[in-house]
């Protein structure tokens, strides 16, 4: 079965002197395995695993019949709840594209953060989100602004009536849960919910109001958004932002 399945993962790759040479194996012991004349060293069988997004399972059962790493959500076990909502989450609920989003700072309570998102989908299995922390709040934090360190990612999924995702930093270093949902409006492009953050309790606040305006795919839009990223005062935020976040309103 080994030997069956480094063949089938092997297929993608043009030669494999090229694919031996990118894991590090020789190509007479690679091709060794591939006939199941041999098996693999544990560190060398983790290697392998780590290149095709596989896990040890490739040992016993058929490729083709396994979950990729990266698709736990979507996961058998899982596949009737948090599955469910990834593969329902289309372009007509949350369409992909540049979103514009405004929130209370929770750094600095009397500041509002705007920022900017990219939506995307992969294939028609996941949507996607990525973003970069605005380096003012970075400085404002004293942490590291390099593009690594400011950058997010997250996955979505659909909700009752809205649209539910969680966005960490890299190596799981912060986690914030996001609830939205489309409200009425000109273009029908704004959506209000919350985020919240996993922090330690007595740590300030942890949930607030926030505002998600989607820009389509206009980079004019999303370079001007980006350039006023970062800290903003309750007067300076654009009217309609204002007026949805309530920063006069406690949020409950």
């Amino acid at each position: 079965m080994f030997g069956t399945n480094l063949r089938h993962l092997a297929q993608a790759y043009p030669s494999i002197s090229e694919l031996s040479r990118r894991l590090g194996i020789n190509r007479t012991q690679f091709n060794r395995y591939m006939s199941g004349e041999s098996f693999p060293r544990p560190d060398i069988l983790d290697r392998i695993c780590s290149f095709f997004e596989v896990d040890a399972r490739i040992l016993l059962e058929p490729v083709e019949t396994m979950g990729r790493q990266g698709q736990v959500l979507n996961s058998p076990f899982l596949a009737d709840f948090l599955g469910y909502g990834i593969r329902q989450l289309d372009e007509t609920m949350f369409p992909s594209g540049f979103y514009r989003f405004t929130r209370r700072s929770f750094v600095n309570s009397d500041q509002f953060i705007v920022g900017l998102v990219y939506v995307f989908r992969s294939g028609t299995t996941a949507t996607f989100i990525k973003g970069y922390e605005a380096r003012v709040a970075m400085h404002y934090q004293g942490l590291p602004d390099s593009a690594r360190m400011r950058e997010f990612r997250g996955v979505l999924t659909s909700h009752e009536d809205g649209v539910a995702f969680v966005i960490s930093r890299r190596h799981a270093m912060t986690y914030s849960f996001n609830y939205l949902a489309r409200i009425g409006s000109l273009e029908n492009n704004f959506w209000v919910g919350y985020v919240a953050r996993t922090v330690r309790d007595g740590s300030g606040e942890r949930v607030t109001r926030m505002v998600y305006e989607h820009l389509g795919h206009d980079m004019g839009r999303a370079l001007r958004t980006a350039r006023s990223a970062g800290f903003s005062s309750a007067e300076d935020l654009l009217p309609y932002h204002r007026h949805l976040l309530r920063p006069d309103e406690p949020f409950r």
